[in-house]
């Protein structure tokens, strides 16, 4: 698709191409829709005046790279979008060379595009290349967007980033003037003559320069663009983002300039498909739907681990009114929604900010209030220092709720929810414990609620494994619950939603097997661990985690320290890889993960 020599018209006439091309993919396969279909235009214009071969086109969460996706070479395969073996739902490398970087998590793009122009300009090749950004303006809320920033600034490499606000959450254009100062700051004509009065006022001293200084600011008071040129990066904007003329122009004028520039576009989510036109979160990302309509595909009555989250945590806040909470952009995700709406005093979306939001909970867990903090699993990764620095050390009550623990499906490698337990496992002060199904969950809640040292409890996407086993009893810390006993040597141990596997696996099995619930993992039941070597000599360890540092791990551990030597412990966590996108099922049974897999693997096992 030489798309070069294409004319405005033409141009047009392929973005509503892609964009139907998209709707057509997502709505079968689901994925990522309102901001990919509201970024179309910019991705042409992009392609248009650069060269993603050579310049670096950095998608910031990359989720909205879709149309990208379409115009290097990947239209007709399009149709295996987030599917096994498929197209990625995210930029990758691997995938293509025309993907720069691997992204998943949101706000790095600026910070790898200075990245970037630094090796450019090592290179001496900044006559040939220019990293180009595309980020959204929710990314713009994460504290290391403006740490690059800051660097940028002071540094001036030349680098184009586009600012995609579908929220008008940078700033709100302020009508005609607005829209006028917009055009006139986009021009060749303002750049040279901003250039040419810089030079000319320096001839003439202090006091000329002082003049020109403030009639410039007052001008920047009735623009949005204030901000960043005060960091020192050109800005240029707002600008209409479905214009395609203009975003090509303003590129291109963007591109002469040999500086850091911020094109600010704003566009409309799920641009083109009415249906998903201006909502927020529903549309954002969605599983298979139906395009007429736009009504799910997918109808379930069974109840998520989200769900029974948020009915564990209502019926806590209205016992307890030092409960509150926190979520970093993930309100309706994480079922925090309802809280939000229900205690505005006490709940709160704190934006892209994981960091922030956990350091804010601790001040609250310090002033005597109960935080839970709800934070995907993957995400809980990105304030890893301030859940030591600011939570254990000060050994401070605050309760992670870790929803998207395990596989994820479609996301893929950067979104999988497989490391907290290694990760938290090893901090001091740190509790870990998951619940098997619903009953365990609101025990667990009400354990957490009242536990006065940091905890963290993980639950999966989705609803938990079904199983016919003993119902839950109380949550006590560091006590496990047997819930089967066999004659067998065979132990399983499952941890969370393991549970559920090991009760399926055993139904597999030609005998029967005993099968524990862990639901600690730090600390662990070391008397019932101690108890249970001296019945059962083969343990197998059932846990979403991964294995190195999980739950495992653990049981190793304890075993080396007692100096119990007689027992066999084979783990059925991951290995250590990243694991690649696809349906949930499909890709447990490429990892040999499935029940009736890992029921042979038992029967077969010869320590």
């Amino acid at each position: 698709m030489n798309i070069k020599e294409k004319n405005v018209k033409e141009l047009e006439a392929l973005s509503e191409d892609i964009r139907k091309r998209i709707l057509e993919v997502v709505s079968k396969n689901g994925g990522h829709l309102s901001s990919t279909l509201g970024a179309t235009e910019i991705i042409v214009a992009m392609h248009k005046v650069f060269d993603s071969q050579k310049d670096p086109f950095i998608f910031d969460v990359s989720h909205q790279a879709y149309a990208h996706k379409l115009l290097t070479g990947r239209w007709e395969e399009f149709d295996t979008l987030r599917q096994f073996n498929g197209i990625c739902g995210y930029t990758k490398p691997s995938e293509s060379s025309d993907d720069y970087f691997v992204a998943g998590h949101s706000s790095t793009s600026i910070s790898l595009g200075v990245g970037a122009a630094k090796a450019i300009a090592l290179k001496g090749e900044q006559n040939e290349r220019i990293p180009v950004v595309l980020i959204g303006d929710g990314s713009m809320t994460a504290g290391m967007v403006y740490e690059a920033l800051n660097e940028l600034g002071e540094r001036k490499y030349p680098m184009i980033i586009i600012l995609n606000d579908n929220e008008m959450s940078i700033a709100k254009p302020i009508g005609a003037i607005s829209r006028m100062l917009s055009s006139a700051m986009a021009s060749p004509f303002y750049q040279r003559f901003k250039k040419n009065t810089e030079s000319f006022v320096d001839n003439f001293g202090d006091g000329a320069r002082y003049i020109a200084k403030r009639m410039e600011e007052s001008l920047k008071l009735i623009t949005p663009g204030i901000l960043f040129e005060e960091m020192g990066i050109n800005y240029i904007g707002p600008v209409d983002g479905h214009n395609i003329a203009q975003l090509v122009d303003i590129m291109k004028t963007a591109r002469k300039l040999n500086e850091p520039v911020i094109i600010h576009a704003q566009t409309l989510k799920g641009k083109g498909y009415e249906i998903a036109e201006g909502k927020e979160e529903k549309w954002h990302g969605v599983g298979p739907f139906d395009l007429s309509s736009g009504s799910s595909a997918k109808k379930t009555a069974k109840k998520t681990a989200t769900q029974i989250y948020t009915e564990s945590l209502l019926s806590l806040c209205e016992k307890n009114e030092k409960i509150v909470g926190v979520t970093a952009a993930m309100p309706s995700g994480t079922g925090l929604s309802t809280l939000i709406e229900k205690y505005p005093t006490r709940f709160w979306d704190v934006a892209i900010a994981e960091q922030h939001a956990v350091t804010s909970m601790a001040a609250l867990a310090k002033e005597g209030f109960k935080p839970f903090c709800s934070i995907y699993s993957t995400f809980l990764q990105r304030a890893y220092d301030q859940v030591i620095h600011d939570t254990c050390l000060m050994d401070l009550p605050v309760v992670f709720a870790l929803d998207r623990a395990g596989i994820v499906g479609e996301d893929g490698e950067t979104h999988q929810g497989v490391f907290d337990v290694s990760y938290l496992r090893a901090i001091p002060n740190m509790t870990l414990f998951a619940p098997r199904d619903e009953k365990s969950f609101h025990q667990a809640m009400g354990f957490a609620a009242k536990y006065e040292h940091p905890c963290s409890l993980r639950y999966p996407r989705g609803s938990f494994a079904e199983t016919d086993l003993p119902e839950s009893a109380p949550f006590e810390l560091g006590k496990s619950q047997l819930l089967q006993t066999a004659k067998s040597n065979i132990l399983f141990i499952g941890y969370g939603n393991g549970v559920g596997r090991a009760y399926q696996t055993a139904q597999y099995m030609k005998e029967d097997v005993s099968i524990l619930d862990l639901r600690f993992v730090k600390p662990l039941d070391e008397e019932m661990l101690r108890d249970l070597s001296d019945k059962y000599n083969k343990w197998f360890v059932f846990s979403d985690t991964a294995k190195h540092g999980g739950v495992g791990s653990a049981i190793l551990e304890f075993l080396a320290k007692e100096k119990i030597l007689n027992i066999s412990v084979v783990s059925f966590e991951y290995e250590d890889a990243f694991i690649t996108h696809g349906n949930t099922r499909v890709v447990e049974e490429s990892l040999e993960l499935l029940p009736e897999q890992l029921a042979e693997k038992v029967i077969n096992h010869n320590p």
